[in-house]
This record gives structure tokens, C-alpha cells and sequence, in this order.
């Protein structure tokens, strides 16, 4: 099963087929091993993995191997796309070097055995190597900050990383009510049981027509994107997104609102924003371990965020239909979304559905 994009050309998204119970999924760190420097917390998250999924994690020579080359992390994608047995590949968390592991990936092992890869921040070079191929993907999912820490793994996230894994059903994007920017810190025995601190969440906002979009989905991390585009790595035409939904999103180095909004002029200025039908902008996180800004000032600096990003997309677009503070980015709870996969944003009723296949 495939979308097809009329690229004057035509590019092939292929969905690549789902996993059954029982099967194996690779758990690899692409970028940070955050499995060798906190196990505890891997260790809960693979016992989790399992018992959601009914998948059973196998983990690569560098999945806590801290400091590992960028050869070797890519030499363990390469060999989970080049096991038959494998039928997902997970992402442990982020970082910041994944750009230098993708120019060692073999792109053959991923076209002839087309999995599911599920990672969020960092792992976006790795959505859009795949989408580059003509691979869909999942944007969400990492195993350190949404499987293994707190008491138990958060309803939405267990939902969609079924449907992404195993299931291929359509959901509703709903908000889950509450909302964390980040968790106990991993070093503490606590972070096995405690959920970080959670505050209730807002309306998402909605701007544009009242109208459907249902569109193929490109995005993730917008600090990555701009990586990404920077080292020349999406040459295609603005053209390739034409009725899409752009999905982005910010990561914890909490950006103020000027320079995200500097970022996504850029892409209005590379013909990105006129190009979608829609913009999904997720709930931003603004604090962090170390700088937490009491509850006015963290409801300001989303606020900032929100208003910054769509100015600029109406400015280049204002025919988008653009809904901001959705949980898909970096806090949690997750939703995982479909990365080439079909998302429909409906201005007029104020819904979002996910068609997981």
C-alpha cells in the first residue's frame, strides 16, 4: 500500500507492513545512548515495550554503548533492516550528532525489507532519510522518555505505539488533559515510579478556514529540519508537499519564540508553508531540569510561541488550516504520529484523526 505524490515524477511513500505479536523489534540508540547511561530506566521501558506490544525488543551493540562512532550506530540500522525477523525499529531517545550517522546507512537494506521506524527530535534525519527513500514512518516514540519512566506508560502513547506497531487503525488525536515539559531526573531511583510535574492543559488553537485537510504528513523537529535542509538533504521541490500537513515541533533547548519563528520563515521563504494545506504545531515544552519558570511566565512562553508561529504561517499561507499545542513533540504524554501517513486536520469541527496503516 502506498500514497503517490506527484513530483513530475511520481514518489512512492510505501507503508510499510505491520508486526504480530510475538515478532521482534530492534531497539537501537541512532543518536545518545540513554540506554547505557540510565539502564534502570531502559530496563523498565523494555519490560514495557513487551507487555504493551507483545513485541519482543532485541538491542544492537550500541544501544548502550555510550560515545559509540556514528559507523557503528549506523552499522546496527543497517543490520536491523537487514534481519527478516525484525519487524520494528524503536529509537531510545534523541540527541544531536544523528545528521552524521546518515551519510554510513544503507539505503538498499531499507528499501528491500521496508520496517516501521518509530523516534522523535534527533531521529527526524532518520524520518526524512526514510521519506527520502519513499519510506513512511512514525514520529513519536522513545523508549527512555515514554515506556520506561513513571508509574506506568501514558494511555494515548500505549494507543498509538500499538497502532503504529501492530494495528494500522485510524484514532482521534484527542488531548490527554495534562501535560509535563520533562520527568525526574533518570539518575534518581524515584524516576522508575514519579511522573514529572504535570499541569493541566489549554484549548488547542485553531486558525484558518473552517475546512478538512486529509494529506500525507512531512516534518518533526524544527531545530533538525533546519539541519537537514542546511546540509542539503531534502532535494526536492517545494512542490512534493503540495496538500500535505506539515507536522513541527521544539525541542528542550527551549528556543525562545523569536528564533523558532525564524526558523519557520524559512521555510515559508523555501516554499514549505504555501506548499501544505495544513500545520500541526505541537505543545511546546519551556522548562527543563534546570530552568523552570513559574506557571504564568511557562503559560507566556507557550503563548509567545503559539502567536510567533501563526503569524508566519498565515503570512506565507493563509489558506492553511493550522491547529497549535497538539502532544506529539517533546512532552509528554505522547501522541505518535504517522510520518508519510495520512492525518486529517478538520478546521470546521475541531478534530484530528491519525490513519496509523
Amino acid at each position: 500500500m502506498a500514497y503517490l505524490l506527484d513530483l513530475g515524477m511520481r514518489h512512492e511513500l510505501v507503508l510499510p507492513r505491520k508486526a504480530r505479536p510475538g515478532d521482534r523489534i530492534a531497539v537501537l540508540s541512532p543518536s545518545f545512548a540513554a540506554a547505557g547511561a540510565f539502564p534502570a530506566i531502559h530496563e523498565q521501558a523494555m519490560r514495557r515495550l513487551a507487555e504493551v506490544t507483545g513485541l519482543v525488543p532485541v538491542e544492537y551493540p550500541t544501544t548502550r554503548e555510550v560515545g559509540a562512532s556514528a559507523a557503528a550506530r549506523a552499522a546496527d540500522i543497517n543490520a536491523a533492516f537487514a534481519d527478516p525477523q525484525v519487524r520494528g525499529i524503536l529509537a531510545v531517545i534523541g540527541g544531536e550528532d544523528q545528521i552524521t550517522v546518515v551519510p554510513h546507512l544503507d539505503a538498499g537494506l531499507a528499501l528491500a525489507d521496508p520496517k516501521p521506524f518509530l523516534g522523535t527530535s534527533d531521529n527526524t534525519n532518520l524520518h526524512h532519510w526514510l521519506w527520502g527513500l519513499g519510506i513512511a514512518s512514525f514520529y513519536g516514540g522513545s523508549s527512555q522518555v515514554h515506556l520506561g519512566p513513571g508509574p506506568a506508560v501514558d494511555d494515548i502513547h500505549a494507543r498509538s505505539l500499538r497502532a503504529a506497531l501492530l494495528t494500522g487503525e485510524r484514532l482521534e488525536i484527542t488531548d490527554p488533559g495534562e501535560s509535563e515539559d520533562v520527568g525526574v531526573d533518570w539518575a534518581d531511583p524515584r524516576a522508575l515510579e514519579s511522573f514529572g510535574e504535570r499541569e493541566p492543559t489549554q484549548p488547542w488553537s485553531w486558525y484558518g478556514p473552517r475546512r478538512s485537510v486529509t494529506g500525507a504528513t512531512w516534518g518533526g523537529c524544527l531545530e533538525v529540519i533546519e539541519w537537514i535542509l542546511t546540509a542539503g538533504r531534502f532535494p526536492f521541490p517545494a512542490a512534493v508537499l503540495d496538500g500535505g500537513v506539515l507536522i513541527i515541533e521544539t525541542s528542550e533547548e527551549l528556543l525562545p519564540a523569536r528564533d523558532v519563528g525564524w526558523i519557520v520563515r524559512a521555510l515559508g521563504e523555501r516554499g514549505l508553508l504555501s506548499a501544505v494545506d495544513a500545520v500541526l504545531v505541537a505543545r511546546p515544552p519551556v522548562s527543563d531540569l534546570t530552568r523552570r519558570p513559574d506557571a504564568a511566565d511557562r503559560a507566556q512562553l507557550r503563548e509567545q510561541q503559539r502567536d510567533t508561529v501563526a503569524a508566519v504561517v498565515q503570512r506565507y499561507n493563509p489558506e492553511a488550516v493550522v491547529c497549535v499545542g497538539v502532544p506529539f513533540g517533546h512532552t509528554r504524554p505522547q501522541w505518535i504520529l504517522p510520518h508519510g501517513g495520512a492525518l486529517t486536520v478538520d478546521g470546521a469541527e475541531r478534530r484530528i484523526f491519525a490513519d496509523y496503516r
